[in-house]
């Protein structure tokens, strides 16, 4: 294949996927069908624990995230597990058919899931909207304003005097003089090869 990075080139949004107990960022959205109660399309990847909630759950929300959105949203449900957090804890939400909405959003969009098709990387759940809202007009982040803010949104502060390495995706900061060869990030699971000496 001559350059798989083409896909970049396909225009997405960032959206914070909510499910009853769990949500992450999700940028692949799309409505598939029109009519009162349009369709609904979202991919989910497997290892996500996200994707496992939406397979015992019957519902989930999209949150549309916008440019000004507060960088704690992105990094809250983008780099951390709900295995390991709750993510709601310190994100001001609100429920809607028993599903938590984001309130620094544009609007959001509840689903009940009607179907869902396994690939080999990914989950698309698809969902029939049953209640949707709009808060404002503003620009909704796509995902390459994402790509080219993505150093002022996650901005990292790291310790004086001690060797720093961040992770370009996340922003994780790993402290040591060398990453080990093996090394993968606690937070988004990229290898060393994707951090920057600082």
């Amino acid at each position: 294949m001559k350059e798989v990075n083409i896909t970049r080139k396909i225009s997405q949004g960032m959206y914070v996927l909510t499910t009853i107990d769990g949500g992450c960022i999700v940028d692949a959205v799309s409505q598939i069908s029109g009519g009162d109660n349009p369709l609904i399309a979202v991919s989910v990847m497997k290892k996500n624990y996200t994707n496992e909630l939406l397979k015992i759950n019957s519902k989930f929300a999209i949150s549309i995230l916008g440019e000004d959105v507060n960088a704690e949203i992105i990094k809250t449900f983008g780099f951390n597990s709900m295995r390991n957090i709750n993510k709601f804890e310190k994100i001001d939400t609100f429920k809607v058919e028993e599903v938590n909405i984001i309130k620094d959003s544009i609007g959001y969009m509840v689903c009940e899931i009607i179907d869902s098709i396994e690939n080999d990387t990914h989950t698309l759940f698809i969902g029939r909207i049953i209640e949707a809202d709009m808060f404002n007009e503003k620009e909704p982040m796509t995902y390459l304003y994402y790509q080219k803010h993505k150093d002022e949104l996650l901005k990292v502060t790291t310790e004086k005097g001690k060797t720093s390495w961040v992770c370009t995706v996340c922003g994780y900061v790993y402290y040591g003089e060398e990453i080990p060869e093996d090394f993968k990030c606690p937070l988004c699971g990229v290898g060393r090869e994707l951090f920057k000496k600082k």
